[in-house]
């Protein structure tokens, strides 16, 4: 039968290779042994006066298992060509084992939205933008954004964008306005990749251009930050930006006017499912928080997971999260063998199934620890506020949906489906169909 998620046997060994399993011990104890300790202090050192930066303690922290990263080898797994030479399928298992921990991910230098960007450059980058920018952020040594989503506009429609980028001389000049700008709070943020519109009058898929635009170019204006449920995620942040009259050399570009689009699947195929990888974690993180509250708190005379039904959640949870697991191990693999492009639909499988179902996971987690599920005592709402963010971030899951349906249906293009019935049908309910071609599951109607 077609199928817009194809398979063959080759597509079933999702097997860690063998050069990669001992970064997979390596990095859960580094995990376990440096990164736990020092996200809680790193965490505790932050000054509640001034939210918007970091303390000289964070900093010394963070920067010491970074350091210390790089001494045992455990940096930039996500990048095949400069990093670890990875698979996607390798650093799936890795993704999975950092999304675990909230300071995971940048302690070994793989943090979104500087993965996505990093390749970017690594792979459209001229030699002086490498140099400029892509060797700090190899390095670890500043941050950066990516803008594209813009206030007023359906964003998920890329075509949509307006903030403009007109040539003048050796220049480009920005205007326009962006928001929910990640990771633009941060005071390391040094460089964004910015989606912009360069010849409104060319074809709908040849108007957008992406050029990199220095956070302290006289023009940008961050307007504050965009809240999610309430919170402002600071120093990170969410930002709304202004542009007014921004100027940047024209070798800013990347890879050349109207190439917006292309650069857009070269970065969010691999940002999409390094969100789902992280995922899993955040949801194993989760099943984890409550089955210790479900075992060790007691009501009306027995342990919750006793109640209710509350031993099959725990059961659907751990089912749905090896399911899940599977998904990503396979949409890995088809980025692998396939390319980006030709995973597209596996990509958008998992980025919309992994976030949905991830969220229901910390919900049930929450609802199994009472008030203080939503209450600062645990990480499981700030754990939902991220994961019901994804379902917008990187498309709407409509989207996605639309994508695989598509491709779903298309492959049965061409086809004649007579109406009739087919050879699994009963004999006794075909007989009813040649006389009537009406029934319901009582009889005859």
């Amino acid at each position: 039968m077609p199928s817009g998620l194809k398979s063959s046997p080759d597509d079933f060994d999702l097997r860690m290779s063998e050069s990669a399993r001992p970064f997979y011990d390596k990095v859960i104890d580094f995990l376990e042994r440096v990164v736990d300790p020092m996200q809680k202090a790193f965490f505790k050192a932050a000054d509640p006066n001034n939210r918007w930066s970091y303390t000289d303690e964070q900093l010394a922290l963070l920067e010491g298992a970074k350091d210390q990263a790089k001494a045992e080898g455990l940096w930039n797994f996500f990048l095949p060509e400069t990093g670890q030479g990875l698979s996607n399928l390798d650093y799936a298992y890795l993704a999975v084992e950092l999304g675990k921990y909230p300071l995971g991910s940048e302690s070994l230098n793989c943090s979104a939205p500087d993965t996505g960007n990093m390749e970017v450059l690594e792979r459209v980058g001229t030699p002086e933008q490498k140099a400029e920018w892509l060797q700090p952020l190899l390095d670890g040594k500043i941050r950066s954004c990516y803008a594209m989503t813009e206030p007023g506009l359906p964003s998920s429609d890329a075509k949509n964008i307006r903030t403009e980028a007109v040539r003048d001389g050796d220049e480009y000049v920005i205007n326009g306005e962006k928001f929910y700008i990640s990771g633009a709070g941060d005071p390391r943020c040094k460089i964004m990749i910015l989606m912009c519109q360069t010849n409104p009058d060319g074809p709908p898929h040849r108007k957008q251009s992406q050029i990199l635009v220095p956070m302290e170019t006289p023009g940008v204006e961050v307007l504050g930050p965009m809240h999610v449920f309430g919170q402002d995620d600071a120093p990170h942040g969410h930002m709304h930006i202004r542009f007014t009259d921004v100027r940047v050399p024209a070798e800013n570009i990347l890879l050349g006017e109207g190439r917006g689009f292309e650069i857009s699947q070269l970065r969010l195929g691999p940002g999409r499912i390094h969100h789902c990888m992280r995922s899993i974690g955040a949801a194993e993180k989760a099943l984890d928080l409550m089955v210790r509250r479900g075992m060790t708190r007691e009501a009306f005379g027995k342990p919750l997971v006793r109640l209710g039904g509350n031993m099959e959640i725990i059961a659907r949870a751990r089912t749905e999260i090896e399911a899940m697991r599977m998904m990503v191990l396979r949409a890995a693999k088809a980025m692998d063998s396939l390319g980006n492009a030709e995973a597209r639909v596996w990509i958008s499988a998992v980025k919309a199934l992994v976030p949905e179902r991830v969220c229901q996971i910390i919900d049930q987690a929450i609802q199994m620890h009472g008030a203080t599920g939503v209450s600062q005592w645990t990480p499981l709402a700030g754990m939902y506020q991220s994961q019901r963010t994804l379902r917008l971030a990187d498309g709407p899951d409509e989207v996605h949906w639309m994508v695989v349906g598509r491709a779903e249906c298309g492959s049965y293009d061409g086809l004649e489906v007579p109406l009739e019935p087919n050879s699994y049908a009963d004999p006794a309910l075909t007989s009813l169909w040649e006389e009537d071609h009406s029934f319901n599951f009582s009889g005859p109607s």
